[in-house]
């Protein structure tokens, strides 16, 4: 089946997810006249009582699968033009999906923050991808597109084919869902996997000839141009940067993105180091880390007055040519509502936006650069130029 013949343009799997409900509801209360869109997931019970809740259920798919079963994996990738999926950790229960997506030619999103399942996907299914046309893009929440979009346009106000340096500062007001502390706890744990799979990568990727792109961790410093302390972020989000780079030439010829948290007052940025440092210990003793993960379990998440309460804010501080922009990201709550909404937008994006021609695995940036940041615009989050020098 071509892909445009395909009964729907846009399948939501993990649907009845904490952060999958929301992005329903998102896709239900802003989806463009004429989307053919369904939610899937293992229980069909569930979704079916999650479309009578939704505006305009009655023409919205439901469409079983489970993560465990490929057969039925690939009959729900076959029906879809984009798949985007919600169940994680990724690194447990997401390569069938991208396997079926990769050679059924589908579009693939997901919202993992996993770097050593980026690594692994690339070198499994990007081959196969690139010979049916799919792209996988992985990071389609809040790892990492603020970052990813907000580098983009950052470098877009400096100058061509000059050395580029941008530093951005992350503050945030938010909690975090069971999903989220699940898939944490277990990249802390596999560390050394985690090199390994990003050394495989490295031997299998195309080497940059004439161009240098880096994304070095920084040291903890005071950083007067945000007046705060930053802190280095453990984050998947200078990774998906640096991939961006590598693809794009505006990105110049020599890049380097560092990544960090802004925090105001010297105590809570040493506080916080310290509070990292004791999960990535404790996440080392399985005991340990199933009593952590316990507290918090997948599929559930902070209230809706909560995360109404939540924002975000990324600064960008970027150089080149003898010039220096401070550009913004802004939005609401990060991790679950402007998730929710970058993620849907993302679908929307992929399905019927004219988009740069590229395949395999991707990134925000490279696939959709401008015209996800002028959705996200138009939905609420804002990218600004806060001031020139």
């Amino acid at each position: 089946m071509s892909r445009l013949d395909r009964p729907y343009d846009v399948v939501l799997y993990g649907a009845t997810g904490f952060v999958g409900t929301l992005t329903a509801e998102y896709l239900a209360a802003h989806a463009p006249e004429g989307l053919r869109w369904a939610i899937a997931g293992r229980d069909e019970t569930k979704l079916r009582r999650l479309r009578e809740r939704l505006p305009g259920g009655a023409a919205v798919g439901v469409l079983r699968a489970d993560a465990s079963e490929p057969a039925g994996l690939r009959e729900l990738a076959g029906q879809a033009r984009v798949v985007a999926t919600t169940v994680g950790p990724y690194l447990r229960h997401g390569e069938e999906l991208v396997a079926a997506c990769a050679d059924a030619g589908t579009d693939y999103l997901d919202l993992t923050g996993e770097p050593e399942f980026v690594d692994l996907m690339y070198v499994r299914h990007d081959a196969r991808a690139r010979e049916t046309g799919a792209r996988l893009v992985h990071a389609c929440g809040f790892d990492s597109v603020p970052h990813d979009l907000g580098v983009y346009f950052t470098v877009r106000q400096l100058p061509r084919d000059v050395p580029l340096r941008v530093d951005g500062y992350v503050t945030a007001d938010a909690s975090f869902s069971g999903g989220t502390l699940a898939s944490a706890l277990d990249q802390f744990a596999r560390g050394r996997q985690m090199l390994a799979a990003a050394r495989d990568r490295a031997r299998h990727e195309p080497r940059l000839h004439g161009r240098r792109v880096s994304a070095p961790a920084g040291l903890p410093r005071f950083a007067r141009e945000v007046g705060a302390w930053a802190v280095p972020l453990p984050t998947i989000d200078p990774q998906i940067v640096s991939r961006s780079a590598r693809a794009l030439e505006r990105y110049g010829p020599d890049f380097r993105y560092r990544h960090f948290a802004a925090v105001r007052h010297l105590p809570v940025a040493l506080g916080g180091m310290a509070a990292v440092g004791a999960t990535v210990a404790a996440a080392q003793l399985p005991p340990v880390r199933r009593r952590l993960s316990d507290r918090l379990r997948p599929g559930e998440g902070p209230d809706a007055q909560k995360r109404a309460r939540s924002w975000f804010t990324v600064r960008f501080v970027g150089e080149g040519g003898g010039r220096r922009v401070y550009t913004e990201v802004a939005g609401g709550d990060p991790g679950y509502d402007e998730t929710a909404k970058m993620f849907a937008e993302a679908a929307l994006c992929l399905a019927f936006d004219d988009l740069p021609p590229v395949c395999g695995q991707v990134t925000t940036a490279q696939a959709m650069g401008d015209a996800l940041t002028e959705r996200l615009r138009a939905a609420g989050i804002t990218f600004r130029v806060a001031a020139r020098r």
